[in-house]
C-alpha cells in the first residue's frame, strides 16, 4: 500500500484528514475523510467511453449513511438500509450542484460519485464534509475535472462566523449556509437565516470562501501523487456544419427571440421550426446522420441569440426589462376543504397550496442514522408533468421536488409562531411552470398559512434572479424564465420578509463571478421581493383572526406528573373512553414534572366534554368552579 495523508486544520484546532491509497483501490478515485470520529469514504468511477448518442454529462451523486456508523439498527422489518432519505438526497444535491459545472463540456462518460458515512459522532456534521470528500476522490483519480472544490458550512453564532460548527453549537446560529467553491470562484450557496441583511450574507460567503481555499490547496497537494488524467474523445465535431448552422440560423433565431412572445410553448415551437427547417434543407441521407450535431450546434445558436438580445438591447425573451417582474395574481380560500388555501400565479408559473392543521399525533418522525426527532412544520412540493405540458405519468417524488420543497420549508419555518400547538402541513402543487416554482411555493405558502388563521410573525416572499455575462457586459435578471435559467449563467433564489433574508439557494454556471455582481443581484432581489410583498398584502393584509370553522380547535391543560397515569387509566381504558364519548383527540406529553394535555376537536362541545372529564380526574378544585 502507498497510503497518502493530508491534514487540514480548522480555526478552532479540529483537524480534517484526507487519506488515499488504502481503501477501494479498484475505484478510479477513493478518499477516506476523517474528522473526530466521523469518517466518510468517497469513491468515483467513470466509464471509459461515452454512449454514441450522449451529448451531456451523465453524473450521478449519492450520499448514504450507515446506521452502524452510530451503533444503531435501521428501522423497518428488514432492519437494513433502504432507499435514500430526504436528508441523504439533500446532501447528494449539495455535492452534485458544486461538481457538475466543473467537468469538461465535451466529457460525456457516465460518472458515479458515492459518499458513504461509515463512522459518526454527535458533533462532527457529515453534510459539510461530503463535498470535500467527493472532490478529493476526483482529484486523485484520472477523471478530467476542473476542480478541486470544497464545501463548508458557515454559521453565525453569537455574532461570530464559524466554519463547520459542532452540531450543538449550530442550534444557537441565526445564519446557517453551505457554500461550495473552487479556489477562484463561488459555485453554490444554500441555507437559511433569521432575517439577515444582504451585506451580512455576502460577508458569510466571503468568510466561507477563505476556508475553502485552504481545503483546495490540500487537495491539490494530494492530487500531485494521484493518477495522470485520462485522454478521451467523446465528441466528433463538424466545424463546417457548425459554421453553416450559425450562418443560416442565427439571425432567424434572433428574430424569433426578438418577437418577445410571453407564451413559452409558442416561442419554443417557433425556435424549433428554425432548426427543423435547417435539418430539412440537408440531403436526405444526412438528416438522420447529422441530427444530433444539428441539435447541439443549434442549441448554442439559440443560447447566443437570447444572450446577445439581453446584453445588447436590454430586452428579454418575453419583452420585459431586466428588473421587471411578470404580472401576478393571487387568491385565498379557493379550496373549501383544507384549513387554508391559496393560488399564487406569476406569469406562467402557478402554485395551488393548501394548509392542514393537526395534533402532535401528526408530527413527522425523523429516524435517520445521525438525526432523530420530530418535525411539526411540514412542507411538500409536487411538480406534476402537466405543469409543463408534458404527456407522461407521475412516478412519485423525485430529487428535484425534495430539494425545492426543502428550500421553501427553510424560507417559511422561522416565521411560524413560537410554541405553536398545532402540527402544520403545507402542500404546494405546481399547476403551471415557467421559472421559479419554488419561489411561487413560498409566496403561495405564506398566503395559505395566513388564510388558515395561523398568526405567522411576518409574510415571506421569494424571487429567482438570473445572470447573463460575456465577461465584458453583464445583466442581472429579476424573476427569470425557465429558458433564462437553462441558457443563463446563474440561478439565485432569495426569500425573505420586509426585514431580511430567510433562505437562499444559488447555483453559478460561469467562472469568475465578482462579488460586486452578487451584491447587485441581492439588492435587485430585495426590490423584487418587496414588490411581490405589496401584492401579497393587498390580497390578504394579515392572518385571519380565527381558524376555519372545520379546523381543529385545541385546548392545553397542565396537570401534575403523577396524575398522568390516572387520566390514561389501566391499559389506556380511561383516556380511550373520554375520546370515544367526547369525540376529541387527546395527546399527553410529559415535560419535566408536569403533564401537558392537548385536547383537539372540530367543535367546542367535544372539547368542553373532554376538559370536564380530565379536570374531574386530575385538576385541583378551584374556588368558584362547579364540578359534577
Amino acid at each position: 500500500m502507498n497510503v497518502i495523508e493530508k491534514n487540514i486544520t480548522l480555526a478552532d484546532g479540529r483537524v480534517i484528514t484526507l487519506e488515499t491509497g488504502k481503501l477501494a483501490k479498484q475505484a478510479d478515485g477513493a478518499v477516506m475523510l476523517k474528522m473526530g470520529n466521523t469518517m466518510l469514504l468517497a469513491t468515483v468511477v467513470s466509464a471509459q467511453d461515452a454512449g454514441p448518442d450522449v451529448d451531456f454529462m451523465p453524473l450521478s451523486v449519492d450520499y448514504k449513511e450507515k446506521f452502524a456508523s452510530v451503533g444503531r439498527f435501521p428501522g423497518g422489518f428488514t432492519r437494513r438500509e433502504g432507499k435514500s432519505s430526504d436528508y441523504e438526497i439533500l446532501v447528494s444535491r449539495l455535492v452534485d450542484r458544486a461538481l457538475r459545472p466543473l467537468f469538461p463540456d465535451d466529457y460525456h462518460a457516465e460518472t458515479f460519485v458515492q459518499v458513504t458515512l461509515y463512522s459518526a459522532d454527535e458533533e462532527s456534521m457529515p453534510d459539510a464534509l461530503a463535498g470535500l470528500a467527493a472532490s478529493a476522490a476526483l482529484a486523485v483519480s484520472d477523471i478530467p475535472f476542473h476542480g478541486p472544490i470544497s464545501e463548508v458550512r458557515v454559521a453565525r453564532i453569537q455574532g461570530e462566523f464559524v466554519i463547520n460548527p459542532t452540531a450543538s453549537a449550530l442550534k444557537e446560529a441565526d445564519l446557517d449556509i453551505m457554500v461550495g467553491a473552487t479556489y477562484e470562484n463561488i459555485m453554490m450557496v444554500e441555507g437559511e437565516m433569521n432575517e439577515v441583511s444582504e451585506k451580512e450574507m455576502l460577508d458569510a460567503i466571503k468568510f466561507a470562501h477563505a476556508a475553502i481555499k485552504e481545503q483546495c490547496v490540500a487537495q491539490q497537494e494530494l492530487a500531485a501523487v494521484g493518477k495522470e488524467k485520462r485522454t478521451y474523445c467523446h465528441e466528433v465535431n463538424d466545424e463546417e456544419l457548425r459554421k453553416d448552422i450559425w450562418d443560416k440560423c442565427y439571425q432567424k433565431a434572433y428574430d424569433v427571440a426578438r418577437q418577445c412572445n410571453a407564451n413559452k410553448h409558442l416561442r419554443g415551437e417557433l425556435l424549433d421550426n428554425v432548426r427543423a427547417e435547417y435539418l430539412a434543407s440537408l440531403p436526405e441521407e444526412e438528416q438522420i446522420e447529422k441530427a444530433m450535431l444539428v441539435g447541439r450546434y443549434y442549441h448554442d445558436v439559440e443560447k447566443e441569440a437570447m444572450r446577445r438580445m439581453i446584453l445588447d438591447e436590454g430586452v428579454r425573451l418575453d419583452g420585459r426589462t431586466t428588473e421587471q417582474i411578470r404580472p401576478i395574481w393571487c387568491e385565498v380560500g379557493y379550496l373549501p376543504g383544507p384549513h387554508g388555501s391559496s393560488i399564487f400565479t406569476r406569469g406562467e408559473t402557478q402554485s395551488l397550496s393548501s394548509v392542514t392543521l393537526g395534533t402532535k399525533l401528526d408530527e413527522k418522525i425523523i429516524d435517520e442514522a445521525t438525526i432523530q426527532g420530530k418535525e411539526r412544520f411540514l412542507l411538500h412540493y409536487n411538480f406534476p408533468p402537466f405543469s409543463t405540458g408534458e404527456a407522461k405519468a407521475s412516478r412519485g417524488v423525485g430529487r428535484r421536488e425534495i430539494g425545492h420543497g426543502n428550500l421553501a420549508h427553510r424560507a417559511l419555518k422561522r416565521m411560524l409562531p413560537d410554541n405553536y400547538p398545532y402540527t402544520v402541513r403545507v402542500v404546494s402543487d405546481i399547476l403551471e411552470s415557467n421559472g421559479s416554482s419554488s419561489m411561487a411555493t413560498v409566496c403561495a405558502g405564506t398566503l395559505a398559512l395566513m388564510d388558515a388563521g395561523i398568526p405567522i410573525k411576518k409574510p415571506v416572499t421569494g424571487i429567482a434572479m438570473g445572470l447573463i455575462t460575456d465577461n465584458e457586459k453583464y445583466a442581472v435578471l429579476s424573476d427569470i424564465l425557465g429558458d433564462e435559467d437553462h441558457l443563463g449563467d446563474m440561478d439565485f433564489k432569495v426569500t425573505g420578509t420586509v426585514d431580511g433574508i430567510t433562505a437562499t439557494q444559488m447555483d453559478i454556471k460561469v467562472d469568475g463571478l465578482p462579488y460586486e455582481i452578487l451584491e447587485k443581484a441581492l439588492d435587485q432581489a430585495r426590490r423584487g421581493r418587496l414588490h411581490i410583498m405589496n401584492i401579497i398584502k393587498e390580497t390578504l393584509p394579515e392572518p385571519r383572526p380565527d381558524l376555519k370553522p372545520h379546523a381543529p380547535r385545541m385546548v392545553t391543560l397542565t396537570v401534575d406528573k403523577d396524575q398522568i397515569g390516572a387520566i390514561i387509566g389501566p391499559g389506556g381504558k380511561i383516556i380511550q373512553d373520554i375520546q370515544e364519548k367526547s369525540g376529541a383527540v387527546i395527546v399527553i406529553e410529559e415535560v419535566g414534572n408536569q403533564g401537558i394535555v392537548d385536547i383537539a376537536a372540530t367543535n367546542k362541545e367535544a372539547i368542553d366534554i373532554a376538559v370536564a372529564r380530565i379536570k374531574a380526574i386530575a385538576c385541583k378544585p378551584e374556588v368558584g368552579e362547579i364540578y359534577d
